[in-house]
Formats: structure tokens, C-alpha cells, sequence
């Protein structure tokens, strides 16, 4: 089953095999923090980061909003020209939300129509910037995204020969987006846009589920 998958993923994720911890604590001086296994039944990856701060505490959701981030976890880039193409032919939406559909199916949950926030983040580097560390900004970011609560899912690509890229983000709501990027990872973040960037665009976009999952769209943000 799909949600078997996503725990044993959250499982393999968090939980470093005995050998792996001994040599991260022989080099780093540090043990990875306990983590129970009735807390690993509620802990989701939603991202490439997979560390215990940067998982989703399902939890902390509504049930529409879990279903959604776990469909999320199948959510895949169809097409290589991610950075340039159109938002909603970038990606699987068809099968994210069928997904949706046999998630609430199987929780016997009564789906009523909603949306969520979805951000695109359109962005192209100059030849001086050395990506990890865009890296190391985006992961802090990231972690106090998390923390914010609400972040249902993120996904990055690689930049292109021209140093175009895409990330997207799907969140609750614009609240929790806004709430989520006004901590300082964020204001360092977007401190260093202007050196490591040689352009960037941010749109917004509304993922729109109608009753049952009937019907779906994704629309500007307005």
C-alpha cells in the first residue's frame, strides 16, 4: 500500500542504520536524536531533506490537509524544461490527485471542495554562484518552514545550462506562507538573493480540490 510506503520511507530516512550512526558520531562528535517508532507513524518526508527537523507531523494537520501531503509524496517532474515550461504541465497533478482520491476513499473521509497555496520560484544564477551555498541557505529555510507549520510539500530542480532553475512549494494556506518566511534563515536568504542571482520570479498559484475530488484545477493566485 502507498502509505505503507511513505512510512517505511520515513522510517529509512530518520532512523540511520547502527553503522551509519557510529561513524557520523566518530566524525561529528554527535548521536542522532531517539526517535519512537509511534512517532515515525506520523512523521512525513516532504522534501529532499530528510533530517528529523525537516519532516511534516501529520499530526499537526486537519485531514484534508494530511491526505494531500501524503499524495504529495508522488508528486514528479514530467519533463526536463522545468525551469521555462508552464507550471501545471511541469508536473504529475493528474496522479497527485488521484492519489487524493484513494486516500480519503480509504479513510472514509468526506472530501469538501478547498484550496491551498502554491508557490513558484523561477530563478537563474550567475556562472560565479557556487550552488552549495545556495544550498546551505535553502536548507535552513526550509527547517523553519517546517517549523512554522502548514508546509505540505517542496521540490527543487537542478539549473540548466543557462543557470535557469525551478522550485515550488504547497502550502495550507497564504498565511502560512507568509508566517513561514519571516523567520532570519529566510531574511539571510533573501539578503543573499541579490549576489547569488542574476534574476528570480516568484509566482503564486491556488490548487483547487472541489467536493469528493471530483474535479480539481490549478489557477494564478488572486
Amino acid at each position: 500500500m502507498a502509505v505503507q510506503f511513505e512510512r517505511r520511507q520515513v522510517m529509512e530516512s530518520v532512523m540511520p542504520a547502527p553503522s551509519r550512526m557510529k561513524d557520523t558520531a566518530s566524525i561529528h562528535g554527535t548521536v542522532t536524536p531517539e526517535i519512537h517508532l509511534n512517532e515515525i507513524e506520523d512523521l512525513l518526508v516532504i522534501s529532499p531533506y530528510t533530517e528529523r527537523n525537516h519532516l511534516l507531523d501529520l499530526k499537526s494537520l486537519d485531514t484534508e490537509c494530511a491526505i494531500l501531503a501524503q499524495a504529495l509524496v508522488h508528486l514528479e517532474c514530467l519533463r526536463p524544461d522545468y525551469a521555462t515550461a508552464p507550471y501545471i504541465d511541469t508536473f504529475n497533478w493528474a496522479a497527485v490527485i488521484e492519489q487524493v482520491k484513494r486516500l480519503a476513499q480509504e479513510k472514509g473521509h468526506n472530501w469538501r471542495g478547498r484550496s491551498f497555496f502554491v508557490v513558484a520560484f523561477r530563478s537563474q544564477i550567475p556562472p560565479t554562484t557556487v550552488y552549495e551555498d545556495l544550498g546551505a541557505l535553502d536548507k535552513a529555510a526550509h527547517a523553519e518552514a517546517t517549523a512554522s507549520g502548514g508546509f505540505l510539500k517542496y521540490w527543487f530542480g537542478s539549473p540548466d545550462k543557462d543557470g535557469k532553475n525551478l522550485a515550488t512549494c504547497v502550502w495550507r494556506s497564504q498565511e502560512d506562507a507568509r508566517k513561514g518566511g519571516v523567520g532570519p534563515a529566510h531574511r539571510r536568504a533573501a539578503t543573499a538573493a541579490r549576489d547569488l542571482y542574476s534574476h528570480w520570479k516568484i509566482d503564486r498559484h491556488r490548487l483547487i480540490i472541489r467536493d469528493e475530488v471530483d474535479s480539481w484545477e490549478i489557477t494564478d493566485w488572486a
